[in-house]
């Protein structure tokens, strides 16, 4: 098989397309001949030598999208639409980065679409850190409400569209007053201008706060957004756009509203349910939730896939197209 092979940590150029033996299957793996895969910056901070515990050479890529070419626990027949997320992907073991990929059974996700592969291939990354932190961290129900802090990120958007096709209302938030047709247009009831401070302006909106947070921009925005939930509400930090990771001063009892709930959502594919893929992908195909994709590259592209992630050119997803 042919794979996107990273020799040394470095710039995008110690990625090289070599000749590979097609990993043998074994007992509790799955076997993809891979169809697609979505880039992530996760994968850029590794190949720049950021993730110490990943041992060089290494084929990388924390998703794919594919058919079943070998189980030999008979859970999947070949020929079987699939995607694999993360459970080591890339790191510990070899990826998506390639023709084929050996992965374990349990992060191995069924799925049936007429899609496009260019498309199903935006979809697995995204969805497991959508749908695990609005359905599993922030355990959202219909007719809640949501504050997206950090409303523009390629998160953000999609997070608006899962939670509208759930049944909440949703406020989002933007730096940026240009940027507010853009999320009312996404979807977004209400939208907040970000300074850094909106609890004042949300609780004119609802004065008993709302029910959930979605945090994105992270500890730069966190103890406004702990102000921002009524009792029993959970605020979840999913993201760091601030680009920060520690708080110099926090109090619990004090900065957590009395009540209150404050988790975070890391990713892990084994914490989420199989049934909601395939309603994320049923909702895309039917036109409910629209994937922002930048680019589609071929598995020769890659080099040029990584300068242009590299390159914060981006405004949505970049997908490689086997």
């Amino acid at each position: 098989m042919r794979a996107a092979i990273t020799l040394i940590s470095g710039a995008p150029k110690v990625i090289e397309i070599q000749e590979k033996p097609v990993p043998e299957a074994k007992k509790g793996w799955v076997l993809i001949k891979i169809k697609a895969f979505g880039l992530n910056r996760s994968e850029m901070f590794t190949r720049q030598g950021h993730s110490p515990n990943v041992i060089f050479p290494r084929i990388q890529g924390i998703e794919c999208v594919g058919t079943v070419e070998e189980d030999l626990s008979g859970t999947y027949t070949k020929g079987q639409k699939v995607a694999a997320i993360m459970g080591g992907m890339g790191r510990d073991f070899d990826g998506g980065y390639a023709e084929y990929t050996l992965v374990p059974l349990q992060i191995v996700f069924p799925f049936e679409s007429n899609l496009p592969w260019s498309t199903l291939g935006a979809i697995p990354e995204m969805f497991q850190t959508v749908s695990g932190s609005l359905t599993q961290a922030l355990e959202v129900q219909k007719g809640e409400t949501l504050l997206i802090r950090g409303g523009t990120s390629s998160i953000g958007m999609l997070s608006c569209q899962l939670a509208k096709h759930l049944g909440l209302t949703v406020i989002s938030t933007t730096r940026n007053e240009v940027k507010k047709k853009f999320l009312i247009e996404n979807g977004a009831d209400h939208v907040l201008i970000d300074n850094g401070t909106v609890s004042p302006e949300l609780r004119t909106l609802f004065p008993e706060g709302v029910n959930k947070v979605l945090e994105l921009i992270g500890i730069k925005t966190l103890k406004d957004s702990l102000k921002c939930i009524k009792p029993k509400g959970i605020v979840c930090m999913t993201g760091i756009l601030g680009g920060e990771w520690t708080l110099k001063e926090f109090t619990p009892m004090g900065d957590i509203p009395s009540l209150g709930r404050l988790t975070v959502y890391m990713g892990d594919a084994t914490n989420l349910r199989k049934d909601l893929l395939q309603d994320f992908i049923d909702a895309v195909e039917n036109g409910e939730i629209t994937l922002n994709i930048d680019k589609v590259f071929s598995l020769d592209q890659i080099v040029e896939a990584h300068t242009y992630m590299e390159s914060n050119q981006a405004k949505g997803k970049l997908v490689v197209e086997i």
